[in-house]
């Protein structure tokens, strides 16, 4: 019996050449071995999450099944925050371009969310208050800077702006 698996590779002669270019280092080398097996590149690459982040999703990995070693572990996560961490929050509108006062929640929003995650990810979840709560807890054990005095705000922005269809 033969199983195909699709990933974001091209099989070559028994070789994987990879459809996305990893930076070099021995992260990619335990990325490629470890977790590219199981997951396309651009789904690994594209989550931008902190150490936290990062060590969190391992750690789920390991628990569901994934062979990584403790050495690989303490290669792997400083390779994946360094190379696909949080993006740098944007500057400041200057004074002759300032938008409007954002609420403190669409400020959350911004520098909490939106810096990890492509705003359309997160617009396509289209969820309750119940699942907005379930999803910002999440990422909150994930990494995400959001206080538990943001928490609430930042849920009811979510659920009004992106309610269930």
């Amino acid at each position: 019996m033969r199983i195909l698996v699709r990933f974001s590779g091209v099989l070559l002669a028994g070789q994987i050449v990879f459809s996305q270019t990893l930076p070099p280092g021995p992260g990619g080398d335990v990325l490629k071995s470890r977790c590219v097996i199981c997951h396309d590149a651009d789904i690994i690459t594209s989550q931008q999450l902190s150490l936290t982040g990062w060590t969190n999703s391992i750690n789920k990995m390991v628990r569901w099944g994934s062979q990584i070693t403790p050495e690989e572990r303490e290669i792997l996560q400083p390779y994946l925050t360094a190379n696909f961490g949080p993006k740098p929050a944007a500057s400041h509108p200057t004074a002759q371009n300032q938008a409007p006062a954002p609420s403190a929640a669409e400020g959350t929003y911004k520098r909490a969310c939106v810096v990890c995650h492509d705003a359309d990810i997160i617009e396509q979840q289209k969820l309750s208050k119940t699942g907005w709560t379930r999803s910002v807890e999440k990422m909150m054990r994930w990494g995400a800077s959001v206080t538990e005095a943001e928490k609430e705000p930042l849920v009811d922005y979510l659920a009004g702006r992106f309610p269930p269809r």
